[in-house]
């Protein structure tokens, strides 16, 4: 399965997708690393061989989707999006996403975030995506807002990051907004 939209492409990842991975989450790390609860001075590429048999495991049990964010010109590795948290019996799922040094800044994440919740919606019938952003993490916040997600609140204690909870702002995208940022973008 690939999904596209200009030059961003969204697949599952694949073994050979593990050194891009990793080298993309190394040269990203200093802007992740206090975002991520997952990113730490230490990953290796063990770690990226683990989240992709992790996500392929996640994907044919259908209860995560996890897409590697690609160049669709170039094929490079950009970055990552998914959705996790599946609470079927309510249709729901919270979008997650993270973009290398060479993406940050480009449309990338906001174009990828949009085709992984087509995604949801269309293919696996959600009505539902949650995006969790601690406050202090701008450009994750301007993302969220770019592709019509509407602000709830601030979620205390929503998010665990590196063993610590920590608030977050609380978005939610159903479908119409995401159509109405696509018509007004």
């Amino acid at each position: 399965m690939k999904l596209c939209s200009g030059d961003v492409l969204i697949r599952p990842l694949r073994d050979e997708d593990a050194k891009p991975l990793f080298e993309a989450i190394r040269t990203a790390l200093p802007a992740l690393e206090p975002w991520l609860p997952w990113s730490k001075p230490q990953y290796d590429l063990a770690d990226a061989v683990a989240w992709i048999a992790l996500c392929r495991a996640w994907w044919r049990a259908g209860t995560a989707y996890s897409f590697g964010v690609f160049s669709a010109e170039s094929g490079e590795l950009l970055g990552g999006v998914g959705l996790i948290h599946l609470d079927l019996s309510n249709r729901s799922a919270q979008l997650v996403y993270w973009m290398g040094s060479d993406a940050r800044g480009q449309g990338v994440a906001a174009t990828a975030a949009r085709l992984a919740a087509a995604f949801g919606f269309k293919e696996l019938g959600l009505v539902r995506l949650v995006i969790l952003v601690r406050p202090e993490d701008r450009a994750s916040l301007r993302v969220a807002v770019k592709i019509g997600a509407v602000c709830e609140g601030i979620g205390r204690n929503a998010l665990i990051v590196h063993g610590k909870p920590q608030e977050a702002m609380v978005h939610s995208l159903i479908p119409g907004d995401l159509e109405r940022a696509d018509t007004e973008g």
